[in-house]
């Protein structure tokens, strides 16, 4: 029987490396819309409510942005908003700040792209009702990349007013550059347990807990065998998968031991790496 992830497993903190954390502060502020919850040092933590980390920033002088896509690595985390309302309000405030923004409807959500000033992708996102999500004759979630409805969007958030990211705001997913997407499918699906929702064409993969339609999407668009994205690079961290209780962490780090899979516990959570240097860790929802 194969394992399965929790099905309330979900995606927790993101931490990027970034070059100049006064400028990254401002961007995701006044134009993404978070709100600083704290800073020491060289890093900094950002949420939408005031209490729940969404995001961590950490600056190094070491760090340089690469060009083009060349490794693995992040592709964009992705940040999703409670309604089309908050979409749109977030649309209007990227048009204010002259942000180039690309966009898609993939049928179960609608989306908005563009990179921080490190060259890190973000997704701005709502979904659409669960109900509406459909499958197809192989079971997977009915997805593509049509046309947004901009002016839909900025009809509905015409009379409202902009004040940041609301409550409820989460990290919805993440989304991978891999080398191998067999490898990356083996190992989030038979060693963490995430179940297939969706394939892109033959490059692209989409996994998640509990029915979701995906809460990692894995690609090899930066071609086969993209190394992992230098240490001393912008870029991923780290992401969390946040799940229940402690026993859904033991199952999985059980799967990493027979997988033979390095792992470290460390103070509240479970720390890895992916077969592309991903890092991931495991935490349990507080």
């Amino acid at each position: 029987m194969k394992a399965t992830i929790h099905p309330k497993a979900e995606i927790g903190i993101v931490r990027l490396k970034v070059t100049n954390l006064d400028r990254s502060l401002r961007f995701y502020q006044e134009v993404i819309g978070l709100q600083l919850l704290r800073r020491e040092g060289h890093l900094a933590e950002l949420t939408a409510d005031g209490e729940t980390v969404l995001l961590v920033l950490e600056e190094s002088e070491r760090f340089h942005i690469l060009q083009g896509r060349s490794v693995s690595g992040l592709y964009h985390f992705a940040i999703l908003v409670p309604d089309r309302l908050s979409l749109g309000l977030a649309l209007r405030n990227l048009i204010k700040h002259q942000i180039p923004v690309g966009q898609g409807d993939h049928l179960v959500s609608e989306a908005l792209y563009l990179n921080d000033p490190d060259r890190n992708g973000i997704e701005i996102y709502a979904d659409r009702p669960r109900d509406t999500w459909q499958r197809d004759e192989l079971g997977e979630y009915k997805m593509t990349t049509d046309p947004v409805d901009i002016q839909g969007l900025l009809d509905i958030s015409e009379q409202a007013e902009w004040s940041g990211l609301p409550a409820g705001t989460k990290i919805g997913h993440v989304h991978f550059h891999v080398g191998d997407l067999n490898r990356a499918r083996q190992f989030y699906t038979e060693v963490l347990g995430f179940d297939i929702v969706a394939h892109y064409g033959q490059d692209a993969l989409f996994i998640s807990a509990g029915g979701y339609h995906h809460h990692i999407g894995l690609n090899i668009w930066a071609g086969v065998g993209a190394p992992p994205n230098p240490e001393d690079a912008t870029g991923l961290r780290y992401f969390t998968i946040t799940l229940p209780d402690q026993e859904a962490v033991e199952d999985i780090v059980r799967r990493l031991h027979d997988a033979d899979v390095a792992h470290q516990h460390a103070a509240g959570f479970v720390e890895l790496t992916d077969p592309f240097g991903i890092g991931i860790r495991l935490v349990v929802k507080s």
